[in-house]
């Protein structure tokens, strides 16, 4: 099986930066995407960005394109977003999701999920 552990959120200003990271432990070999996705009390998750385990291929919603940057270290088994010019909105628990299915995106089932962490961006 594969463990995801997230981490590096926290309280930052809007107009700063954070740095997340996705670690994964176990099977990695089995993997073929990972994706950060977020939710923000009273609303449904949605998709952030996505990197194939590989990290040729890469994959970001509308909202973060241009401010985030998802990317991999091959050698530490992380994934890492890293997040600038962060607005209010951006406010959420961010969490990382592993899949085997090849695609990037929108597999029919994400197979591991790590626990989550905050970022609170204040205005």
């Amino acid at each position: 099986q594969v463990q995801l552990v997230e981490s590096g959120g926290g309280l930052v200003q809007a107009g700063g930066s954070l740095r997340l990271s996705c670690a994964a432990s176990g099977r990695t070999s089995i993997i073929y995407a990972v994706n950060w996705f977020r939710q923000a009390p009273g609303k449904e998750r949605e998709f952030v960005a996505a990197i194939s385990w590989s990290g040729v291929k890469t994959d970001y919603a509308d909202s973060v394109k241009g401010r985030f940057t998802i990317s991999r270290d091959n050698a530490k088994n992380t994934v890492y977003l890293q997040m600038n010019s962060l607005k209010p909105e951006d406010t959420a628990v961010y969490y990382c999701a592993a899949h085997r299915e090849i695609t990037i995106t929108r597999p029919t089932t994400y197979d591991y999920w790590g626990q989550g962490t905050q970022v609170t961006v204040s205005s």
